[in-house]
């Protein structure tokens, strides 16, 4: 169970917060959906889940255990916005093995067929594949480390409505084995596949039931 309570996060040179108490629970093999327009704090909150951002206050728990801003890097694995832009390596296989040059052949398979690229071969260079291609290599690059907490910020972004589709579609798979935060501005086709939805503005964070969710980027 992921548990935040009261948490903020105001740096020094923005005049109000960014995020304002910040309270939020998400149960094991869930996806929780936050919806937001640009700039209300949805990414940031991501960012300090990952560990890479810290709180000013507040606290964030898994499984009833508070968590320092070091442990915070060991809970989540953060997929960015476009994460085809930040791909390194030369190869599928290069890009996996990515700060784990130990890991064996058989991790990386297993999980290549978790996203469904089971059928590639490792020494494809990861800039050739197609757009929905790039964000499951994105997704198994976090997978391979085994977060408790996968975390995907805009994951639809830039793709066209079958890649959407498809994707959408092995989150809704992916949540039976781990437990998914995904934020976005437009809820349309995720909000199928959450089990519990929040909508964020101005920092401030409220819930919404996802069966009645009906929201345009004007009025996120």
């Amino acid at each position: 169970m992921l548990f935040i309570k009261d948490l903020t996060y105001h740096p020094p040179a923005t005049p109000t917060a960014i995020l304002k108490s910040i309270n939020l629970s998400l149960a094991p093999q869930q996806l929780g959906l936050i919806v937001g327009p640009s700039g209300s704090g949805k990414s940031t909150l991501l960012e300090i889940l990952a560990g890479l951002a810290e709180s000013h206050s507040g606290g964030i728990f898994w499984r009833e255990q508070e968590l320092t801003f070091l442990e915070l890097e060991q809970l989540a694995g953060l997929v960015f916005q476009f994460p085809e832009r930040h791909f390194c390596g030369g190869t599928i296989l290069e890009e996996l093995r990515l700060g784990h040059p130990e890991l064996g052949s058989e991790k990386v398979h297993e999980a290549l067929a978790e996203v469904g690229l089971e059928g590639l071969s490792l020494s494809t260079p990861p800039q050739s594949l197609s757009g929905g291609q790039q964000r499951r290599l994105a997704l198994a690059v976090q997978l391979i480390r085994q977060p408790h907490l996968l975390l995907l910020d805009e994951p639809t972004a830039g793709l066209d409505w079958s890649m959407r589709r498809q994707l959408v579609s092995l989150l809704g798979r992916l949540k039976t084995h781990w437990t998914l935060l995904v934020v976005s501005h437009d809820p349309t086709e995720l909000v199928g596949i959450a089990d519990i939805c929040w909508k964020m503005k101005h920092g401030e964070l409220e819930p919404f039931e996802p069966a009645i969710a009906q929201i345009s980027e004007t009025d996120s």
